[in-house]
């Protein structure tokens, strides 16, 4: 199969074409090799307007999500970022390859090996990742520029919120079955809400799973 054509059509066909318009995010798309971040069985696929399967009831998003959260991010070069859900490691190698400075965690630790594997085949071994529960963010390394949550929790952890930056962004997938995408910016130690669109990601995992009640954040 001829991948770099396939991931050319992809960039055409399905970012630019539809409401994609940052460059940098275009041309990340167009260089990172999605097929080595997807299961070999799957690689036919790689560059198809779907999510596919990861195992471990996991999936990598589909191109225009991945995209779409990189550009709504609203990052400068350099910025540095936090992924909470690194499934392949495919999203962090965008953002990588956009200059971002990228700290990754899954919870999976099969799937974090894996992902591992594929940012160092793919030519990204800059980018910081671990297994964890990303509930708790990543301390030491805050405050971000922008987080991104691949996995959809019913409330954003306090945590989290507590590691943005001023005049930062936290994009994620809120609810169980009627999910949005929300982005949260940190203004003069307040947060905007702003519903983006309508998504369907895997639920989040850990100590946010055992926790129903919302603690009150970004309204």
């Amino acid at each position: 199969m001829d991948f770099e054509r396939a991931r050319w059509r992809m960039v055409e066909e399905q970012l630019r074409r539809r409401d994609i318009r940052d460059e940098r995010v275009l041309e990340a798309m167009g260089v990172v090799p999605r097929h080595l971040f997807v299961p070999r069985a799957w690689r036919p696929h790689a560059y198809d307007d779907t999510p596919l399967p990861l195992g471990v009831e996991q999936t990598i998003s589909q191109p225009y999500i991945v995209a779409f959260m990189c550009e709504q991010a609203l990052l400068a070069p350099g910025d540095r970022v936090f992924e909470l859900g690194s499934g392949s490691g495919y999203q962090a190698a965008v953002l990588a390859q956009m200059g971002q400075e990228v700290y990754t965690i899954e919870i999976d630790t099969v799937l974090c090996a894996k992902a591992a594997g594929n940012l160092r085949d793919a030519g990204y071994p800059e980018v910081r990742l671990r297994a964890g529960d990303g509930y708790h963010g990543w301390p030491e390394a805050a405050p971000f520029q922008a987080i991104l949550l691949t996995a959809a929790p019913q409330w954003i952890p306090p945590p989290l919120q507590e590691q943005l930056a001023e005049g930062g962004s936290l994009l994620a997938p809120l609810g169980r079955i009627n999910q949005e995408l929300i982005r949260l910016r940190r203004r003069g130690g307040r947060f905007e809400r702003e519903s983006l669109l309508p998504v369907r990601f895997v639920r989040m995992m850990g100590e946010v799973a055992g926790d129903e009640s919302e603690p009150g954040n970004g309204e």
